[in-house]
């Protein structure tokens, strides 16, 4: 299936030209809840999360007024399977599973998951009291397939100790880059994410010296300054994360993310959120990690650092979202004899880079991962 066309930069988005977008670019917060489910077989729960889908704002609203200092906000997200199932067609143009990597040394898994709730507040009681609402709410309707629940820690450092979203865009810049526009305008104002959950290990990690930490992110630890191009290794997480458009534009996604802990058990972690106006963005930064730039020059942060989940989820816009509790508002502009129509899920399985071995690798106009001459499939 075709992904959403990825526009030049100097194509903007006004945020006034699409319809009201979720809080994917909200503010982060003290605390956050990365809630993922599955949907229970059966119409009735169909029929109850469409309901949710349309009331999701209402709760939202209802908690957060109890202490509205605490910037209660939730981002839902819906899975390319529970689309088809609830919705059918159309459907997002950039909306498939989550697609798996695997390099030589490193793999990211794909998971499933039907429904993404992305909480964030002030502090964790708001929360856990919309949590709570939301799961008495879906009650026979859902089942958990992952909870984590994340802090803000110290600088907005993650658990391996450096800052966390320093290149998030900001302003205009990040409506532009998570905002679908008149590429996709059934679906304008929406955005897709992905979340992949990671565990660190800390043993390993404070083995070595600073400096080869810093050497390792491609910044230093303590003033949180890039490192100069001649000292960063290729393979640092900060190189490794640079894409580009055709035009040598820098493409950006905005993160969330946030670190985990279960001291007791040993468990320490970051829970990566990043959302896109196109997943292809996301998609390369993960190959170039996982698989390498060029091939086998993978991100050695993974050498400390294991994906255990990997899902991607459409965002719709508000409107959209509380209408969905009614279905598809999007099928009646489809053309006659696609509406209802589900169309199968792109298979789950590994990302084809054969073709990128050895060339470089950037994000064509039309949206795709570009190796030379030969898209990303």
């Amino acid at each position: 299936m075709a992904e959403a066309p990825i526009p030049p930069l100097n194509e903007s988005l006004d945020p006034g030209s699409v319809p009201e977008p979720q809080p994917v670019v909200e503010q982060q917060g003290m605390a956050a809840h990365f809630i993922v489910l599955g949907i229970a077989p059966g119409q009735e729960a169909a029929d109850k999360v469409r309901a949710f889908f349309g009331n999701a704002a209402g709760l939202v609203r209802s908690v957060g007024r109890r202490q509205s200092e605490d910037r209660l906000s939730m981002v839902v997200g819906i899975g390319a399977k529970a689309w088809d199932r609830l919705f059918g067609q159309p459907r997002p143009a950039g909306l498939h599973p989550f697609k798996a990597l695997r390099g030589d040394k490193h793999q990211a898994p794909s998971t499933p998951g039907d429904i993404l709730l992305h909480i964030r507040a002030m502090n964790e009681r708001m929360c856990f009291e919309l949590n709570m609402q939301i799961m008495r709410a879906l009650e026979g309707a859902v089942q958990p397939v992952d909870e984590v629940h994340g802090f803000r820690y110290f600088d907005a450092r993650a658990m391996v100790g450096f800052v966390d979203g320093v290149e998030n865009p900001d302003g205009r810049e990040a409506w532009e880059a998570t905002l679908i526009g008149d590429e996709d305008p059934a679906f304008a104002g929406g955005s897709y994410v992905i979340v992949q959950k990671y565990l660190h290990d800390m043993t390993a990690w404070n083995a070595i010296s600073i400096e080869e930490q810093e050497r390792v992110i491609g910044r230093t630890k303590v003033d949180n300054i890039e490192l100069a191009d001649d000292v960063k290794p290729s393979n640092s997480h900060v190189a490794l994360n640079v894409v580009e458009d055709e035009n040598g534009n820098e493409l950006a996604i905005v993160r969330g993310n946030l670190p985990f802990a279960v001291p007791s058990r040993g468990e320490y972690g970051t829970y990566f959120i990043g959302y896109a106006r196109d997943p292809a963005v996301t998609e390369l930064m993960l190959t170039n990690m996982f698989i390498g730039r060029p091939p086998g020059n993978y991100d050695r942060l993974l050498d400390f650092s294991t994906a255990v989940t990997g899902t991607l989820f459409f965002v719709p816009p508000q409107p959209m979202l509380e209408a969905l509790a009614d279905g598809n508002p999007a099928a009646a502009a489809a053309p006659a004899g696609e509406a209802g129509q589900a169309q199968a899920p792109a298979a789950g399985g590994a990302l084809d880079i054969g073709s990128l071995k050895g060339q470089p690798q950037m994000i064509g106009a039309q949206g795709r991962a570009d190796a030379g001459h030969d898209p990303l499939p």
